[in-house]
């Protein structure tokens, strides 16, 4: 709270998150596109308001075709899959029931115990374990939902057209929660540096589920439990593979106040202490 400025700074940053949820149900429809280029977001009654910024803001500066894929972080209800067949209209929603079949098809608990225990205490993992056992699409693009989206994302829509090699933005500091020399001894080779999943693309068919199952044990004896689990999953799970790396300057991760003033770059992603700009401003831009 402190480096947010405080007591008071906090509450009136608070507020205008509040009217920033309340504003995304007045948002227009953005139509979702059976053949366009897939989007992947894992949201769920506490995100979808940002889920539904993100896209907004993406639909002002691109004329593709997309298709958005929501899948349900475990608090979908009916009102929350209204909202979204009445805003995206033709979304794809991906519902537990979905999930668990996908789940049980390809990650039998029997035999990764350990991914399905991580998804009850650790709901990031889901980036990985719901999204990537979807069937149909091999390479996903999975966007988080607190990012804005302020000029024509144009990297990022030629790898949707093409994707050869996994995408990934430029993080701001590293940020794994894990020794990168043990990562780096696990997957044999060389962990990206600065690696950030506010976008990433990977193969869900190149996931070594059996690696996923076997490193988060040695990992977390190492050094515990970290919210960052996911981020460095992602990392090992790239290891040694030439990758498409989003510009830092363009895709912007934890924007400070001159870039989210002046609406620099294509994408901010707002973590830390750039979620003040977020609620207090950045949104109310969109519309």
């Amino acid at each position: 709270m402190s480096k947010l400025g405080g007591y008071f700074s906090y509450r009136h940053m608070m507020h205008n998150c509040k009217l920033m949820e309340k504003a995304s149900q007045d948002l227009p429809p953005v139509n979702s596109y059976a053949d366009g280029l897939p989007i992947y977001f894992l949201t769920g009654k506490n995100y979808l308001y940002q889920t539904l910024f993100c896209i907004q803001s993406l639909n002002k500066h691109s004329a593709e075709k997309l298709r958005f894929v929501l899948v349900d972080d475990g608090s979908f209800n009916k009102e929350i899959v209204d909202q979204i067949n009445k805003q995206l209209p033709g979304a794809d929603v991906i519902t537990q029931a979905l999930i668990t079949q996908n789940l049980e098809k390809v990650l039998p608990i029997s035999k990764y115990p350990v991914l399905w225990h991580k998804r009850t205490e650790y709901p990031h993992i889901k980036k990985l374990t719901d999204i990537h056992t979807i069937p149909g699409n091999g390479w996903k693009l999975v966007l988080d939902s607190d990012m804005l989206f302020w000029d024509n994302p144009v990297a990022m829509i030629n790898w949707l057209k093409n994707p050869d090699k996994p995408l990934h933005m430029v993080d701001c500091t590293e940020s794994y929660g894990y020794s990168p020399p043990l990562m780096a001894q696990l997957v044999k080779g060389k962990i990206p540096s600065l690696l950030n999943v506010g976008a990433i693309g990977l193969n869900s068919n190149a996931i070594n589920w059996e690696n996923l199952e076997s490193w988060i044990p040695v990992l977390e004896e190492a050094a515990g439990k970290s919210y960052y689990l996911e981020q460095a999953l992602s990392a090992m799970l790239i290891a040694n593979t030439p990758c498409v790396v989003l510009s830092a300057d363009k895709y912007i991760v934890n924007p400070n106040v001159d870039v989210t003033a002046n609406d620099k770059g294509t994408l901010h992603h707002y973590v830390d202490l750039s979620k003040k700009q977020y609620y207090n401003n950045a949104w109310k831009k969109v519309i």
